[in-house]
């Protein structure tokens, strides 16, 4: 296969013995697939195309569900994408990644693909598999500011990129920079996770404002993960593990419970009322939950089967005394996503041997 490929659907309906719930499997091929980190839409506003990466051809490539047809179109054929950082455009005109030391953008008409910026960095992401390993991006909701973290020698660097003439500032530099994501209500602000012992931090788009927003309970040894905007509060929401999740308000930092259950990567719709999650230690299956009522009480979704590996996750934090070696790999656990309309449900499975792309269809939505 080369770039511009454009092969039929793999396509095929069934449902979640379980719970009846309508899955659509959307790749088929003997390889391993993924749609972008959870934090990170897979499709455009418009849903004209499901973006997820596919590695049929032996490397990572960027790949595209037609919506419209079904048809699968090949993006992109070079040997050096970071495979997570690929992060859609909201207007469906561009998909951005980085490669090597450089940033680019990928138009979704012609195919060109444009180097916006390249870093010169010592290396663009930490070593493993997780956190600042998965190098991670961001962008705008207006599609104007691309955030990227990279490596200086020892040290993280977030540098914020013009979309257009990839025009860039560094910001910031810490010793540790991991996920990062724009407030959904405020391009000139974002979250971006620092250390594993010291989490939750925001930071305006111009360097200003650098804060903890939450800060760790050491006696309690809690481990703060995953964290994710509500849509239209202006809080973060983060993950207690295995505790549930909280949120806390940037602007009053007043804190409140959303949920109690296992959630491991939970993230809301764009509308702000149902978070979905998926689970582990044990697996529940991927649960649906209201994050305004202080209970979340959770419904289950579908059950996919991944085998989710990540042994570190059964016990307590690890990282107490330091980093450790853990082996994860990420296309084994489901991150589950929203559609832009609400409608729909996308997660990453690999029960068939191979990880596929899965949708779930919500009922009464």
């Amino acid at each position: 296969m080369a770039k511009g490929s454009v092969t039929s659907s793999e396509s095929r309906t069934f449902y979640d013995r379980r719970t009846g719930t309508l899955i659509r499997q959307v790749t088929m091929a003997s390889a391993h697939h993924h749609h972008p980190f959870f934090i990170i839409p897979a499709y455009d506003d418009a849903m004209q195309r499901l973006i997820f990466v596919s590695h049929r051809t032996g490397t990572p490539q960027i790949f595209a569900e037609e919506r419209g047809s079904g048809e699968l179109r090949q993006l992109t054929d070079r040997p050096d994408i970071s495979e997570w950082s690929v992060h859609p455009s909201h207007n469906g005109s561009a998909v951005f990644f980085t490669a090597g030391t450089s940033g680019w953008r990928l138009d979704l008409e012609t195919l060109e693909e444009r180097e916006l910026v390249n870093f010169s960095a010592t290396e663009m992401r930490d070593e493993g598999m997780v956190a600042a390993a998965m190098g991670t991006t961001a962008l705008s909701h207006d599609d104007k500011w691309w955030a990227v973290r990279f490596k200086v020698g020892a040290e993280s660097a977030l540098a914020i990129v013009g979309t257009d003439t990839g025009a860039h500032e560094i910001i910031l530099r810490k010793d540790s920079i991991a996920h990062l994501q724009f407030c959904p209500d405020d391009s000139n602000l974002l979250y971006y996770a620092g250390p594993l012992t010291d989490r939750v931090w925001v930071i305006h788009r111009d360097g200003t404002g650098n804060r903890r927003l939450y800060a760790r309970n050491v006696e309690k040894n809690e481990w703060i993960t995953h964290e994710t905007w509500i849509p239209g509060t202006r809080e973060l929401a983060f993950v207690d593990w295995p505790r549930g999740v909280r949120c806390i308000n940037v602007d009053t930092e007043e804190e409140r419970q959303v949920t109690t259950f296992n959630a491991w990567h939970a993230i809301c719709n764009k509308d702000g009322t149902l978070m979905v999650a998926d689970t582990n230690f044990p697996d529940i299956g991927i649960q649906t939950f209201d994050p305004r009522d202080g209970i979340g009480e959770p419904k289950a979704l579908c059950y996919p089967g991944a085998s989710a590996i990540g042994e570190h996750w059964n016990g307590p934090f690890p990282y107490a005394n330091g980093p450790i070696t853990v082996y994860a790999p990420q296309h084994t656990h489901p991150h589950p996503s929203f559609s832009p309309d609400g409608k729909h449900v996308v997660f990453t499975s690999d029960r068939s041997g191979f990880a596929q792309i899965y949708e779930v269809t919500l009922e009464n939505v």
